[in-house]
This record gives structure tokens, sequence and C-alpha cells, in this order.
């Protein structure tokens, strides 16, 4: 959304990292300090997301700051989530602390909520806010990919890897439950990625039976181990791959079955190369978005182009699983 009447000139920004961390958060950070350094702006280094915020939790970052992070995993600025800045008292503390350290507007880096929390702040006191993609769930509508879903993909499909040695070994099923709060990206690819018979995502709205529907597809004709990913959403059965498993106990108990979550693990280690040039990518583009004096938008990447989503899209519409994935995974696990 252009805003060629800025009310104030931009000479010092802020930079935060709210809720789930991501690998790449800290390489999208070093760009975004850099980038804003390479144009006379001061930077911010804001602690703990919006409970930061709200405790002026901040000090000022240097090109020398960020030196030495864009292969760390986790993010140096912290996070946190806040119920306080959900509160109208909560953000009236944070934008006093805006005021008193000079910032002109906020860079945040972050999910779903990351991003609502930075629109809500941004209609009720005018401040200048531009978000940057960082989640593993890859769920935010407008950009192809998010900053850590290449390395959290890259993660899951190491760990299956292993896991798929002591299934073949023991000729058990084993399910295994992957993050992505809402969305199946990260079971869906995974599953394609580690050659396993099916994937459990919430996109799949299609009346069948999806457990029959595995055992009966694979299962039941050739094989006597397999791989299953499960979305942790709760948009999934009842309860993720424990409830997938306790049904294949109950119903064909001539099976062995395990269970593997592999939790937050998911979220740690050092970032892959995708997501290293896509955070400074994004992290750059976020500097070139204020100077043109964009505001209240996301930065994302589409078809490998920077795109600017509105806040109001990129966190209310759904972003689409393409289908012709389950299909892929459909013909290759026969």
């Amino acid at each position: 959304m252009q805003n060629d009447k800025r009310m104030k000139e931009i000479t010092c920004i802020g930079v935060l990292t709210s809720g789930g961390d991501a690998p790449g958060m800290n390489a999208c950070i070093r760009a975004v300090t850099r980038a804003a350094i390479s144009k006379g702006w001061k930077v911010k280094g804001i602690y703990r997301g919006y409970a930061g915020l709200i405790e002026n939790e901040i000090v000022d970052l240097t090109t020398e700051s960020v030196s030495n992070t864009i292969q760390r995993g986790g993010t140096i600025l912290k996070s946190a989530r806040s119920k306080e800045f959900t509160t109208p008292e909560g953000r009236a503390k944070a934008y006093e602390n805006i005021k008193a350290q000079g910032i002109d507007a906020l860079v945040v880096i972050g999910g779903n909520g990351s991003l609502a929390g930075a629109l809500t702040f941004a209609k009720e006191y005018d401040v200048t806010c531009i978000g940057l993609p960082g989640t593993i769930d890859n769920d935010l509508y407008g950009t192809d990919y998010t900053i850590g879903y290449d390395t959290a993909l890259n993660t899951i499909v190491e760990c299956v890897d292993k896991i798929r040695d002591t299934a073949t070994s023991h000729n058990r099923i084993f399910f295994v439950e992957v993050m992505g709060r809402d969305a199946g990206f990260l079971a869906q690819n995974s599953a394609i990625a580690c050659g396993a018979e099916a994937a459990i995502i919430p996109e799949d709205h299609s009346n069948i039976d999806q457990l029959e529907q595995f055992i009966g597809h694979g299962i039941r004709k050739s094989k006597n181990s397999s791989i299953v990913l499960v979305s942790e959403s709760p948009k999934v059965g009842n309860g993720g791959a424990q409830y997938y498993a306790d049904r294949v106990v109950k119903e064909y108990p001539g099976y062995e079955v395990r269970v593997s979550i592999l939790g937050h693990l998911q979220r740690g280690g050092s970032p892959s190369a995708y997501d290293r040039i896509l955070a400074s990518r994004l992290g750059v583009a976020s500097i070139v978005a204020l100077d043109e004096g964009q505001r209240n938008v996301m930065v994302g990447i589409q078809n490998d182009k920077i795109v600017y989503v509105p806040f109001s899209r990129a966190i209310k519409m759904d972003k689409p699983i393409d289908k012709e994935l389950i299909n892929v995974l459909g013909v290759l696990s026969i």
C-alpha cells in the first residue's frame, strides 16, 4: 500500500522477532540492520518481541552487532509471546517507548500472530510497520516461502530417514507428527521428500477416511513397514499422530505401530543456504519498502520476485496447498 505523504522522514527503525523462532531470523536481522545503516538510518534492536517493546528492552544495533550471525539458528534478539501487547494498555506502553527511543518505523519478523499484532498497533497509533514472514509453517498468504520453512523441511527429512531405518528393520508403521499449525506444507512436502506412504494434513477436505485410504492403498498390498507424516493441527483427527496410531492398534491389530513426535527440534539448527538467501533478500527489501513509503505490508516472495502484501491479506486469507502435491504422493506411494 503506497503512502507518498509520509508523516515523518525515517531516520531510525526498530526491528524485532516475535512468536516461534525460525532458522534464518538472524540472517534477516543482519540484512535489515545493514541495509538500514547503508541508508544512514539508525537501528534499534528490540529484545523479546512485543514484550521487550513494552518493557523498553531496546538497544542500538551496528554493523558489528550482527557480524557472524548469518549462520546461527534461533534469534539473537530473543522472542516471546506477549499477552500484555494484546491489551490497549500494553500497546500504549509500547508506543510511549517507541516515541522515547525516536523510532520512526518497525520491522516485525514473525508469523501470523506477529503480523496481526503489527496491524493492530499500526492502526491504533499510526505507526509505520513492515512485516517479514518468519515461520517454519509456511502458512502466510502472499508469499511462496517463509523464512525457516526450508530448513525445517530438511530437518524433518533427516529425522524421517533415520526413522525409516528402524521401521524397516522391525516391520513397523511409524506415524511421525510434524509442526505446521493449521497448514500441511511441512507434512506434505516432507512426505514426498522422504518417500513416505502417506501424509495426513488439514487441507485434505475429502470425506474419505484418510487412515482407511492409507491402509488400503499401501500396507495391505505389499508393504510390511510404512511411514505416515501427520500434521500437528487439531483439524487432523482428534489428536495428531497418536490418534491414528491408536486407531490402527484397535482396528488393524495385526500391525505393529510406533509414534514419533518431532517437536521443537524442527525449529532449531543452522539455516539452509536457501533460508539465508531468502532472509537476506527480504531484509533488504524491507528497507527498500520503507524508503518507498510503504507501510502496513508484509514483504514476501512470489515467483522469485519481491512483492508487497497488505497485512490484512497476509494474515486473514488462507494459503492454499497445491493439490498436485497430494496427487504426486498418492502416485508414488504404491
